[in-house]
């Protein structure tokens, strides 16, 4: 049954953790962290814009469900720990296939768990946390492939020999240990059952709802958010108009009141180049929208935020929404997200704006004053904050 769980939601989790890499936009300059990927970091698509909420619903399901199978895969682990340390460690060129595949099963999954949840907590003592988790991962989905077809007629087989609701209905009384298998699980001479099959999945199952639990409250908003205890950025930011999430503040960016203050130019480039402050921002034409900031540590936020249209400032510097892609540029000191290429699909997109003010106020220097990037559905750390430059330029084949 664990096996079952597990090979439903490793695919989910893979398939939403490439979505995620592909919503990076890899192919447009300065925006792929993993510059050594090669064809480990294909994709065959370019990342939409709508639906607004695609990549807030898939960056949830990574991250919400990863936690979620965490007693799932430790006790899948559990159950199968006497085939972990066999010895001799192979028999056969045929066990020895399925030994390195399963050496690279457990491994690559305890790893792609321990730095996802790392990156979560935003510890990241990996340095290297993007490259190593997108090769980590295509490591462990080749041993997961070959584990599968190896083992898979095994698991119908065992799901056949028993009915599920009569085990449900077992009690511990009437527990009884496994009859003796091929691969050596079932231990020679079994003592007495202190748990029965029943409480092993109650009690598993109870773990891995109690994580969702304490998880899922990070990817809504209203008074869910308060029961994400497990999320590191906290529930509250004070009060008022900008009360939600952010990842640095401006603190530990560098980034000072003086620095966003009147002396504060936005530089637009293309074939005009020209100089905007936050009063001539203001006095262009406005739009709102309600669009949600995701981020890739699953936590995500619906906010309505006013400012003025990219696709307005590409004209302004006489560049062509819906052909020519922008390279935005942040006060930001330091960090791998001070600089970003937008495409040229979300430039031209109605609701992509920079941003000014955040439900009726304007933006604190927390989340980006004088102005910041807000992009329908792109990754939080695309929406950069205290935006200096806007270079608009032809996008690439």
């Amino acid at each position: 049954m664990f096996g079952v769980v597990l090979l439903i939601g490793i695919p989910l989790i893979a398939i939403t953790g490439f979505l995620s890499y592909a919503a990076y936009d890899p192919r447009l300059a300065g925006n792929d962290l993993t510059p050594q990927r090669g064809l480990l970091g294909f994709y065959l698509f370019d990342w939409p814009t709508r639906p607004v909420w695609l990549y807030r619903l898939s960056q949830a399901v990574h991250v919400i469900l990863g936690i979620t199978l965490v007693p799932v895969l430790l006790a899948k682990l559990w159950s199968v720990i006497p085939r972990l340390f066999d010895w001799p460690p192979a028999r056969s060129p045929a066990q020895a296939l399925e030994r390195l595949s399963l050496l690279l099963l457990v491994g690559g999954a305890v790893f792609e768990f321990v730095t996802g949840i790392l990156n979560i907590q935003l510890f990241y003592v990996f340095p290297f946390f993007y490259p190593a988790h997108l090769y980590g991962a295509w490591i462990f989905l080749a041993a997961f492939v070959v584990h599968v077809a190896l083992k898979l007629p095994r698991m119908v087989r065992a799901l056949r020999s028993r009915g599920f609701r009569r085990e449900l209905r077992t009690g511990l009384r009437e527990t009884r240990p496994e009859p003796p298998d091929p691969d050596g699980l079932v231990a020679v001479h079994p003592g007495e059952p202190t748990v029965s099959r029943r409480g092993l999945l109650g009690f598993v199952g109870g773990a891995s709802l109690t994580l969702f639990g304490l998880s899922v409250g990070q990817t809504v908003d209203g008074p869910l958010r308060r029961t994400a205890l497990l999320s590191p950025h906290g529930r509250t930011y004070g009060e008022g108009p900008n009360d939600f999430q952010v990842n640095k503040t401006a603190a530990a960016k560098g980034i000072t009141a003086r620095d966003a203050g009147p002396d504060w130019r936005l530089e637009v480039v293309g074939p005009r180049r020209t100089h905007l402050s936050r009063a001539d921002l203001l006095s262009m034409p406005a739009h709102t929208y309600d669009l949600p900031i995701a981020c890739v540590e699953g936590w995500s936020t619906l906010q309505r935020w006013t400012g003025v249209r990219l696709a307005d400032l590409a004209r302004l510097a006489g560049a062509t929404p819906g052909r020519d892609e922008v390279f935005v540029e942040s006060l930001e000191r330091g960090g791998a997200f001070g600089h970003v290429t937008l495409s040229a699909r979300q430039v031209a997109d109605p609701a992509s704006l920079l941003a000014l003010r955040v439900n009726g106020a304007d933006l604190s220097l927390d989340h980006g004053f004088p102005a910041r990037i807000i992009v329908p559905n792109a990754p939080g750390v695309h929406n950069t904050k205290w935006v200096t430059r806007l270079s608009f330029r032809p996008a690439g084949p």
